[in-house]
């Protein structure tokens, strides 16, 4: 245990990057941003299958042992695993039964009025389990195949290998049976394609192409290496005499069959020879192998959906300046954040978390759709996002100096429009209700949690107010107005509808779901905590944004803004909810997130909490909670909280409890368990909570708020925004 392409999102970034003109600067001199970020770069030395590093573009990463490859994926699958994944690789078993999404539906009564169709999973046995099965399990994001060399781990010494924050370059060094290797990998910022360069004395490489079959699996890599007749890959021509293209066709019943994805192999120094024309007399195979006998061998590698896509051939130069590039203008032209001024011992740390989850971010989560809690590393609930994380992925980008990377991966809202209606139309609810579990096409997958979750409504409305305020100029804002305003009304739309009127107690109340603190259950749960105040929040900015646009406000959503209950508490404590028993001796309530803390934290004050029973809410929390049953993002959340309560030193010490699910691994990854090796929604939990804490918020414009003023945390920074 450790203690211490499509449209890619990357094309974007280029071509748009901005940095909102009202960051504030708190740094008596410039900060040297690349000594900073270099001090960070993760180091490695032996074959650790929880050290694995990436490269990637935000919609496509890349994933490499020690030897600066993919040249081990059995042995690394239950560490962090060595993925090759994208936005786009998606797949999906046969579905002879022609099961219908429909089938998973069941009806539940709430008390709003009406019946309520949702999306569950069914125990018992027949059809309707078979089909929320299915649409749970499918579709399943694919490993797109493994690009490594032809060793045996147990011959490999010497192992010394760096990850080059800000030229995204793993440069990795090994000697093999006496033997000397150098490897250089990096991603194309644009497309999705890997490059690299192999120097060597040994004249036997062989680089290896793997392809695996999907397993969809909940959790795992993703990597089935035992299925042949349905995982066919086959040669299919050149593009030119020095790239090789092969096809990849998955469950298809010959080599004819039209392509899942295809991949080239673009060569360029050095020479190779393909070595292996059939396996066990299959005409098509799962197993490509090159032999590369000279000294340098250099090679690009690129996966994408078209046969050719008429994309101009790359050399790994080329590929390596394109990384340099763009790594340079990610660090320079966003915020950072210089620790190095600090006395307190854990400082050195703390900023190795914050400029590695800076880097896995950008990696992971800035694609064309939301992020899985996994990234683009492997796969957890069977490669699917959820959509009450996307705020702790892709908050930070925000505040962070990167806002056209939240943006970007905002527009899938659009997409998911229609169905969001859908659903709140079959639960007889106005506007839209966004799914939590989902995948590109936007399904909603059968849950018996997920589906009943509702604070994952107001984020559309919180992130698009972060673009609006990251905005440099007037012009800029009316861009996010125009392009958003249809998507936050319809969204307030739901949460209106959503909200019962109680009318012996004139308020309005929240009954009928699963809130944050997934311990509490729908039928039973009404008014937790976070959800009765992000509904404030997210109300009063939906009417800001009518106003922004020359519109009224809507007089029906101030009468539920001003009559909306207040959070419920006993003897100055406040409750998991108005229903939860009135005592904490129920693990079921001391368990899992401790979401009340997030209404005062992640949101700003709102009416309807009282600072001083929060504050000694944090207290009991900080004292008694299970912290054994959290996860990476409750630390930051506790952070948040203990900061707008005035309490910088338990801000940091909940940045740095020495907990299980609060380790950030050599590689920079939270680490929860065994079946969750890396959080991303940890990393983006501590981004956020690190500049509210450096840049304050709204009416708070002390610096540095969320640090001791004592001396031991002179925290510099550029480029980061308050929080609202």
């Amino acid at each position: 245990m450790y203690f211490c392409l499509k449209n890619t999102p990357m094309r974007k970034y280029i071509i748009l990057l901005t940095l909102a003109a009202s960051c504030a600067v708190f740094a008596t001199q410039p900060i040297d941003r690349k000594t900073v970020v270099r001090r960070n770069n993760p180091h490695v030395t032996t074959l650790d299958t929880l050290a694995s590093l990436t490269v990637g573009n935000g919609g496509f990463a890349f994933t490499v042992d020690a030897t600066g490859l993919q040249t081990f994926p059995r042995m690394y699958a239950n560490g962090v695993p060595l993925g090759t994944m994208s936005d786009w690789g998606w797949h999906s078993f046969d579905n002879p039964q022609n099961l219908r999404p429909e089938e998973a539906l069941k009806a539940y009564d709430f008390g709003h009025g009406h019946t309520e169709w949702y999306s569950t999973q069914y125990r018992e046995a027949g059809r309707q389990h078979d089909a929320s099965e299915w649409y749970r399990q499918n579709p399943h994001r694919m490993h797109l195949g493994a690009v490594g060399l032809d060793l045996q781990a147990d011959k490999i010494t010497d192992l010394d290998q760096t990850l080059d924050l800000w030229t995204g370059m793993i440069d990795s060094r090994f000697s093999y049976e006496g033997r000397s290797y150098h490897v250089q990998t990096v991603c194309h910022p644009t497309r999705d394609m890997i490059a690299t360069r192999i120097e060597t004395d040994d004249k036997r490489a062989v680089v290896r192409l793997d392809f695996p079959y999907p397993t969809g699996k909940h959790s795992d890599d993703a990597c089935n290496w035992d299925e042949w007749e349905k995982n066919l890959t086959s040669f299919d021509g050149r593009l030119s005499n020095a790239t090789d293209t092969l096809k990849r066709v998955l469950d298809g019943k010959s080599r004819f069959d039209a392509a899942d994805y295809y991949v080239a192999i673009h060569w360029g120094e050095g020479t190779h020879t393909h070595v292996n024309p059939g396996t066990s007399g299959h005409p098509t195979w799962n197993k490509v192998r090159f032999k590369c006998p000279s000294r340098v061998t250099t090679f690009t590698c690129e996966f994408f959906e078209q046969k050719d896509p008429g994309r101009s051939l790359m050399s790994f130069d080329e590929v390596a300046r394109a990384s340099a590039s763009y790594w340079e203008r990610f660090w320079t032209e966003g915020a950072i954040v210089d620790f190095s001024d600090c006395t307190d011992p854990r400082a050195a740390e703390l900023e190795r978390r914050v400029v590695l989850s800076q880097y896995l971010l950008a990696v992971n989560d800035a694609g064309d759709t939301p992020p899985q809690e996994t990234g683009l590393t492997y796969n957890s609930w069977f490669g699917k996002f959820h959509l009450e994380m996307i705020w702790w992925h892709q908050a930070q980008f925000a505040l962070w100096g990167h806002p056209e990377l939240l943006d970007h991966t905002l527009e899938w809202y659009f997409k998911a429009e229609p169905m969001a209606r859908e659903i709140a139309r079959r639960q007889g609810f106005n506007g839209v209700r966004w799914m939590k579990m989902t995948d590109p096409s936007a399904a909603e997958a059968p849950s018996n949690v997920g589906s009943f979750l509702i604070w994952q409504q107001p984020h559309l409305i919180y992130l698009a107010e972060l673009l609006y305020r990251a905005a440099p100029d007037a012009e800029k804002k009316q861009y996010y107005l125009r392009k958003y305003g249809h998507l936050i009304e319809e969204t307030a739309l739901f949460m209106h509808s959503f909200a019962t009127y109680d009318h012996s107690g004139g308020r309005y109340v929240l009954k009928g779901c699963i809130p944050a603190q997934e311990t509490l259950r729908a039928a039973e749960t009404v008014n937790p905590p976070f959800e009765l105040s992000y509904w404030h929040y997210a109300m009063q900015v939906a009417q800001a944004w009518r106003e922004r646009s020359g519109m009224p406000r809507h007089a029906e959503w101030d009468e539920l803004i001003n009559r909306l209950s207040p959070l419920a508490s006993k003897d100055s404590l406040y409750l998991a909810a108005e229903t939860a028993p009135q005592t904490y001796e129920d693990i079921r309530f001391t368990s899992d997130h401790p979401a009340v803390l997030g209404a005062v934290g992640i949101l700003p004050m709102t009416p309807q909490a009282d600072a001083g029973i929060m504050r000694n809410t944090l207290h009991w929390i900080l004292d008694h909670w299970n912290w054994d049953k959290t996860w990476g993002w409750d630390f930051p959340m506790v952070a948040m909280n203990a900061a707008r309560m005035g309490e910088p030193e338990n801000a940091v010490n909940a940045l740095l409890m020495d907990k299980r699910t609060n380790t950030y691994l050599p590689n920079g990854h939270n680490f929860q368990d065994n079946r969750l090796r890396l959080y991303l929604p940890g990393n983006g939990g501590l981004l956020t909570a690190v500049a509210m804490m450096c840049a304050g918020w709204d009416g708070h414009a002390t610096p540095n708020p969320g640090f001791p003023s004592d001396g031991s945390w002179n925290v510099r920074w550029e480029g980061l925004l308050p929080m609202p």
